[in-house]
């Protein structure tokens, strides 16, 4: 049996570390995180690879531990919720209540597909052999993958550049009013270094989605992270903002990077990924394809 829950672990470990990809904009305190996500990563594919054959065996108390580590694994959930909503206080632009649910809620449910990926590597194994074991590995890593990575904002929406003006001290990028800016100097700044994007949803289910707030919050945080910002404590028309307009159901963005490069930001933009929570499908109702009609 020590074959199998060998590859079952090391299975898991790599399903681990190869969904941490996918983490760099989410998970902080590099290389502190790595160790965190890593250590927990081989405790889960320990418990899974080791589930059948303890169960064969005979030892059934051993699966128990299956259901005290999905226990621990939703206090670690929380437990990085309050990090999190703890960092959001240093934060020059905020991730947003639903972004840090989101984050806590991947974080927890990585961790039972390292269980169920070691669990099918190992009992593969023992039934089929060790390459059959190694092919149902091989599939579930690249399940694990595509069903973690989710949809992105450039899949519901298009990503264009959009003109910043002035309409006396009122704000504007194209036709959607973003604020009002008193300062003549913040006014000069932001035209001339300001860079303007529009967000035209391709169907009404990415039109509801952007209407979330808690989405919007987390385009502007990853942007910010991402192409950076020039702005400090104290600087709030230089804060980076998304208005929607109601009538049009588009969203206009404004901020001031550190390099003004629009094809870097739209890039940004269309990489941000689409919340959980924010998630609207009003097509897959009849009223709301009737409305869309």
């Amino acid at each position: 049996m020590a074959l199998p829950i060998l590859v079952g672990v090391l299975v898991g470990i790599l399903t681990r570390w190869l969904l941490l990809r996918i983490d760099y904009r989410q998970y902080p305190g590099y290389p502190h995180g790595y160790v965190t996500h890593l250590s927990l990563g081989l405790v889960a594919a320990f418990l899974g690879a080791a589930a059948i054959p303890a169960t064969l065996t005979g030892q059934y108390t051993a699966v128990s531990f299956l259901a005290l580590a999905a226990q621990q694994f939703r206090d670690i959930r929380n437990m990085e919720r309050k990090s999190l909503e703890q960092l959001e206080e240093t934060e020059l632009v905020r991730r947003g209540p639903d972004y840090i649910e989101g984050i806590a809620r991947v974080f927890e449910s990585r961790n039972y597909l390292v269980i169920l990926t070691a669990l099918l590597t190992s009992g593969a194994i023992i039934f089929r052999g060790l390459t059959f074991g190694l092919g149902i590995a091989l599939l579930w890593i690249i399940v694990s993958h595509y069903y973690m990575s989710g949809k992105r904002l450039g899949d519901i929406a298009l990503v264009r550049p959009g003109r910043v003006h002035f309409a006396r001290t009122l704000l504007y990028v194209d036709e959607v009013m973003i604020m009002e800016v008193g300062l003549k100097e913040s006014r000069e700044k932001l035209l001339k270094e300001g860079v303007g994007i529009i967000l035209e949803p391709k169907d009404d289910n990415g039109r509801a989605t952007l209407a979330q707030p808690g989405q919007r919050q987390a385009i502007v945080h990853d942007v910010a992270a991402i192409v950076g910002l020039k702005k400090d404590f104290g600087y709030p028309e230089f804060t980076p903002l998304i208005r929607l307009d109601i009538d049009t159901g588009r969203a206009a963005m404004i901020l001031l990077p550190i390099e003004p490069d629009p094809e870097a930001v739209m890039e940004a933009i269309r990489r941000v990924p689409v919340l959980e929570s924010a998630i609207r499908l009003p097509l897959k109702t009849l009223a709301g394809r009737k409305a869309a009609d």
